[in-house]
């Protein structure tokens, strides 16, 4: 047995049972809990004297009357155990006893943040150990000794990682989107010679890095927000937390006797003082100091790996700006040194973006097998090797699917344990040595990455957020084939300072034929370079790790690595300077400066899987296949009797899914609603029908599912001719408003209803399928009456897709969501168009569309009157607001603008402003740069919205 961080914890959980069992706190389940899953409430005392605390815990108690392994889940920062009830109840209904609790400082527990501290944090995982090994439910190892396994993401997965290194009692663990080291994640620089050959490896330096500013305040304004340290007053309660509150009594005289001591509490809130303490140390300097590297260590995992004996299952996604992929692969070799088995799972998704409803329960099922098979020795074998999500050339804009739903499974994580090496291709880039400017004060700074909104371009529409003048930019040739980036790449730099010491930040970016760049998963490598050569023409050498992602570069396309001087997201220096950037390389003249080298992209082969990693994608995709030609049959028969009905296939359908050719509808009474309208949409697009009220979409939509027939014209789905009682209509899903759902049934009763109306066999439906992609997990057997308005519209989508049909056709989908909603409504139409189906929504919320669709057809007064993809129509025209560094530069930039075709600006409430009929912005701002005009500010003004109203107002 190791020793555990804290004293008499034992003793703490038999005072609790002698007193808590007794006295009945056995309480009914919350509705999120399944019927047979019952639930207690409890306080658990933990620790002693002044940091003796009380958790706040709920114990889920499955149904059986057998001992039952245990599973401790602990929630992320600024959560609580309500956070992780969800999955509780669903890790409950696979009969564990699941315990969650909210961590000290948080929620209803009492005492202040730690930071994983083991001393505190983690010692009080320990009491909760104890406690399961005095309940008759939980299976034990011996005695005192629990079965148990422990779960959690972020905070919570480093806890994981921490309580099975001290406390040997942990038998398995799940630790998701967590740290390695706190030291190396808010102070990184990725420079230096790689220690690994694992495929995400990322220097951890001990010595000062960047400091990264905006995720540390932000977890700092979580941790010290004012309602949690009145509450311990008295002086706030539930619900009190959204008013304005004065201050309590108690705390006013206490700032009477000890100003400072009153200050101290009010600016650390829950925060433990030498915490507090760190962190304004830290905000103030943007140094670290060997106190906050103290502080951070503690509740690192880094230093106590080779502790570690329980079989490790380590989830991290790919798009997150605050624990990367490094900093898993860095946990993943440290626990698999001893022995240990370990399994890496990266997914679509992290601190800033959140998971798809399908990946999100693909995930959940990763973890439950894990627990399965080391836990119960039920299931198949997880295995220890690697999963990610399959590499694709789109953007990792915010909530995007990267990997369009499938997985790519390795045996092996490449360089673990033995495995073979990562295998790297080397892509030549090439570039001048080029001056990179560092302006007084960090400011303007360039916007790649926001803490919960990744990548910050693709949030803006796709507009540059590098700074003109703050980057050196060196370029690939032309792709002759793809490459999939899989991990982290490596680049030699060439870099001299005036100072001897640099801060600058790189990128890889994946720059289109066209010009569009891309920053995959908006990540930035910080680099904190010190005595570094002062002389340009004999600069120093750099090793640089660029941020690890899983993004495929197309052929065609251009792979950019651009280092820049500035980034929003990180602490700045104060001092102006122009650093020298450049390549190195062995064969330049001295040794070091180049005008080309090689980028080294780690590139990771494997079996395709689907999302979830437990069926494979040519099923799926053969029993598609199959229900398509028993149509085609189907239609071919019936096509024998009803000739008129059933004309030719088109020989391009199952490319075109829909396609309306000269449709017009018009009525008895001469209105016409339809006028010879024509577009087309092809397979895996989300379509926006767009247009005012009596535009003619419901019309188009209604002839579109067979309901009324067009006057003219010919409507096709998948080649086939659509109308009323058409075969081909079997293969296509729609709801249009109300959802028409049973009050007293349930959701999948209702399901199953509607299934069985259709007269289809029931294995058809693939209803298992539907509710997984529809994201609506245990609450799909409660009844429909206690569901949300967001969950009836996801049953009614469940609905719209039972057979999986490959043409989804939604009106208002989003209708009386609120945002939350919106954005969970927003995932299942993306999840389900990236497996290669097509959706067409109609909506008039056009924020939603624009950030939905990837294409839009508008219609005014019957017509169609432009189609194309959003950023096509966003993109052309509009204005742009021009931001000068000298206002005395106005005057000229407003002749230069004027006199490019088809610009006009002038001076306006907002500032200069630049309209353009057709005018590319890009060849607007190079025009003001050629001028000699320093430009500080350009942003593009034009949204879907003014497109749309514009588009409408010339129709």
């Amino acid at each position: 047995m190791r020793p555990r961080p804290r004293p008499g914890a034992r003793a703490a959980a038999a005072a609790l049972l002698a007193l808590a069992l007794p006295a009945g706190l056995l309480v009914l389940a919350p509705p999120a809990v399944a019927a047979e899953v019952r639930t207690e409430e409890a306080r658990v005392p933990s620790g002693s004297g002044e940091d003796a605390v009380e958790l706040d815990t709920t114990l889920y108690l499955p149904d059986t009357d057998e001992p039952a392994p245990a599973v401790v889940l602990a929630h992320g920062f600024g959560g609580s155990k309500r956070s992780v009830a969800d999955d509780a109840a669903d890790l409950a209904d696979r009969g564990y006893v699941v315990l969650t609790y909210s961590a000290r400082g948080f929620g209803e527990s009492t005492g202040r943040i730690g930071l994983n501290d083991p001393r505190y944090e983690i010692a009080d995982l320990s009491t909760l150990l104890d406690l399961l090994a005095g309940r008759e439910e939980v299976e034990l190892d011996a005695a005192g000794d629990p079965r148990v396994g422990v779960a959690g993401g972020s905070y919570g997965g480093a806890l994981a990682l921490l309580g099975a290194a001290y406390d040997e009692r942990v038998d398995v663990i799940a630790p998701q989107i967590t740290w390695h080291s706190l030291t190396t994640s808010l102070f990184p620089s990725q420079t230096g010679d790689l220690a690994a050959d694992t495929v995400a490896a990322v220097p951890q330096t001990e010595a000062a890095g960047v400091y990264k500013q905006l995720w540390s305040g932000l977890f700092f304004g979580i941790g010290s927000a004012a309602g949690g340290l009145l509450d311990s007053f008295g002086g706030g309660g539930a619900g009190a937390a959204a008013l304005p509150t004065g201050l309590p009594e108690q705390l006013l005289e206490q700032a009477a006797a000890d100003p400072e001591a009153a200050e101290l509490l009010l600016t650390c809130g829950r925060f433990r003082i030498e915490v507090c303490e760190a962190y304004q140390t830290a905000a103030s300097t943007g140094t670290l100091t060997p106190e906050v590297a103290a502080v951070l260590d503690r509740g690192s995992p880094a230093g106590v790996l080779g502790r570690i004996d329980a079989p490790t299952l380590l989830v991290q996604g790919t798009q997150d700006s605050l624990f990367g992929l490094g900093q898993a692969d860095a946990n993943a070799r440290g626990i698999a040194a001893d022995g240990t088995p370990v399994k890496v799972v990266w997914f679509a998704g992290g601190h800033d973006a959140s998971p798809s409803g399908e990946q999100a329960q693909g995930l959940r099922d990763q973890v439950a097998g894990w627990f399965d098979w080391h836990l119960r020795g039920q299931g198949e074998d997880p295995g220890t090797g690697f999963e990610f999500p399959a590499p694709t050339g789109l953007g990792a804009t915010v909530g995007r699917v990267q990997g369009g739903g499938q997985t790519i499974a390795a045996t092996a994580y490449p360089g673990l344990d033995g495995a073979e090496p990562a295998t790297r291709r080397a892509v030549p880039v090439s570039g001048p040595v080029q001056p990179v400017v560092t302006p007084a004060g960090g400011t303007p700074a360039a916007l790649t990455t926001v803490p919960g909104l990744g990548a910050l371009t693709a949030a803006l529409g796709g507009a540059t957020a590098e700074i003109p003048g703050q980057f050196a930019a060196f370029d690939s040739a032309p792709l002759e084939a793809p490459v999939e980036v899989v991990g982290a790449s490596t680049v030699d730099l060439a870099v001299a300072s005036p100072s001897g010491s640099a801060t600058l930040f790189a990128k890889l970016y994946d720059v289109g034929p066209d010009g569009a760049t891309t920053l995959p998963g908006g990540l930035v490598a910080p680099l904190a370079l010190t005595g570094i050569s002062t002389d340009p023409t004999a600069p120093t050498r750099v090793s640089v790790t660029l941020p690890g992602i899983v993004h495929r570069f197309e052929t065609g396309h251009t792979m950019r690595v651009l280092v820049s001087s500035t980034d929003q997201a990180y602490a700045l220096p104060d001092e102006a300077a122009v650093y020298s950037v450049g390549l190195a390389s062995d064969v330049a003249p001295n040794g070091v400066a180049a005008g080309e080298t090689t980028l080294a992209a780690p590139e990771v082969d494997g079996r395709s899987e689907s999302a979830t990693g437990t069926s494979r994608w040519w099923v799926l995709l053969a029993v598609l296949a199959a229900l398509g030609l028993l149509s085609w049959l189907a239609a071919r028969w019936w096509g024998s009797r009803r000739d008129r009905q059933i004309s030719q296939v088109e020989p391009d359908g199952e490319d075109v899914p829909l396609r309306f050719t000269g449709v017009t509808k018009a009525y008895k009474d001469g209105f016409v609603a339809v006028r010879d309208l024509s577009f087309e949409v092809r397979r895996g697009q989300v379509l926006g029908l767009l247009g005012p009220n009596g535009a003619g979409k419901t019309t188009s939509l209604r002839m579109l599912m067979g309901l009324i027939k067009p006057t003219e014209g010919r409507i096709s789905i998948f080649g086939h001719a659509a109308g009323p009682g058409a075969p081909v209509l079997s293969r296509l899903g729609s709801f249009v408003e109300g959802t028409g759902l049973q009050p007293h049934l349930s959701g999948r009763d209702n399901l199953t209803l509607y299934w069985a109306a259709t007269g289809r066999p029931a294995e058809d439906a693939h209803m298992e399928e539907a509710i997984r992609v529809a994201g609506l997990g245990a609450a799909i057997d409660r009844p429909v009456r206690r569901y949300s308005q967001g969950m009836r519209q996801r049953v009614a989508i469940a609905q719209a897709m039972l057979g999986l049909p490959d043409l989804l056709v939604l009106d208002e989908p989003t209708n009386g969501l609120d945002p939350p909603q919106i954005h969970a409504m927003r995932e299942v139409l993306r999840s389900y168009a990236a497996t290669g189906r097509t959706v067409i929504v109609s909506s008039h919320l056009l924020s939603e569309i624009e950030q939905t669709c990837s294409h839009v057809v508008v219609m005014a007064k019957g017509q169609k009157i432009t189609q194309g993809t959003v950023e096509e129509i966003v993109g052309t025209g509009g204005s742009v607001l021009v931001g000068l560094a000298d206002d005395a530069d106005t005057d000229r930039a407003v002749a230069i603008l004027s006199s490019l075709p088809g610009v006009t600006a002038g001076r306006t409430d907002e500032g200069l402003v630049a309209e353009l009929d057709g005018a590319r912005r890009a060849d607007v701002l190079q025009a003001l740069v050629a001028a000699g005009i320093a430009v500080e500010q350009f942003t593009p003004r034009r949204r879907l919205e003014d497109a749309f109203l514009a588009l409408v107002g010339e129709s």
